[in-house]
């Protein structure tokens, strides 16, 4: 069975959010570990956290994919943006304990003029002072779309974070597939092509989470536009060919289209429909 759902919020608790998102026929999630566009974190209420690992385990949930803040910037030119992305990465990953074994994604980040080589040099020093040998999160790198000085658009940026991480068993890769479309990956005409360009750089062994998003862009635009599945760029067709790849097919799949919980619940429904054709 496809292995699929999509952000929902933490306003109402963990264990509502499990409850959600069985609600819409989902089977794995993802969730903002703190306010997406600031730094405040809701502490964690224990009997919550609780309900919602019963949840999982009992209706035999996928991982689930924590997604860090939007703001989380450990390539920043200025010092205090770096020392909140390694205070926020270091705090969350001690709260996902919580919820041991799941996957928590991020934004590498921007170098903001400084260069490709400087950027991957402190995004890595950020990760070899986050990650702890015991922690049973796993943290993903994300594919990125190229927008102004971001850092991952390439799997070659990707791949030299992860040799320069002393832990790098902690680490994977979640591959956007909008943002790889519009960095110019063409998964619409050579998905196999892509997924083994992506094998011999980093390994597909490192490949954990998709985010499955269709673009409002032409191929190669470096714009990061999310759509609805089949209404963008990307297409039906080519997402067919996606949720049915031997290599990705067993992964969670998160959608981040624009839609509200109804929008969502129907393209889990058009993809599960599409993974067993």
């Amino acid at each position: 069975m496809l292995n699929i759902g999509c952000h929902l919020s933490t306003t109402k608790g963990y264990a509502h959010m499990g409850r959600e998102a069985s609600s819409i026929g989902a089977n794995t999630f993802a969730f903002f570990t703190r306010n997406p566009r600031g730094g405040n974190a809701k502490a964690i209420d224990p009997d919550d956290a609780a309900v919602l690992r019963n949840h999982l385990e009992t209706e035999g949930f996928a991982p689930l994919v924590a997604h860090a803040p939007y703001t989380l910037n450990p390539c920043s030119t200025k010092p205090r943006a770096c020392e909140f992305a390694r205070e926020a990465m270091a705090d969350d990953l001690v709260r996902m304990e919580a919820f041991p074994g799941n996957y928590y994604n991020f934004h590498p980040g921007s170098h903001v003029g400084q260069g490709v080589e400087t950027g991957i040099e402190l995004i890595a020093e950020t990760l070899n002072a986050v990650l702890d040998p015991n922690q049973s999160t796993t943290v993903l790198l994300e594919t990125m779309a190229g927008k102004g000085s971001e850092v991952g658009s390439r799997f070659e940026e990707l791949q030299a974070i992860i040799e320069r991480v002393d832990l790098s068993d902690h680490l994977g890769v979640c591959l956007d597939t909008c943002h790889v479309h519009d960095a110019g990956y063409d998964i619409v005409n050579d998905l196999d092509g892509v997924l083994g360009e992506f094998d011999r750089i980093i390994g597909l062994e490192r490949l954990k989470a998709v985010h499955i998003n269709d673009s409002k862009n032409a191929l190669g635009s470096h714009k990061d536009r999310h759509e609805r599945i089949g209404q963008g760029s990307i297409g039906i067709d080519a997402f067919a060919r996606i949720v049915r790849h031997p290599a990705l097919r067993a992964l969670p799949f998160i959608l981040e289209t624009p839609n509200e919980l109804d929008g969502y619940a129907e393209e889990i429904r058009l993809l599960r429909e599409l993974s067993s054709k």
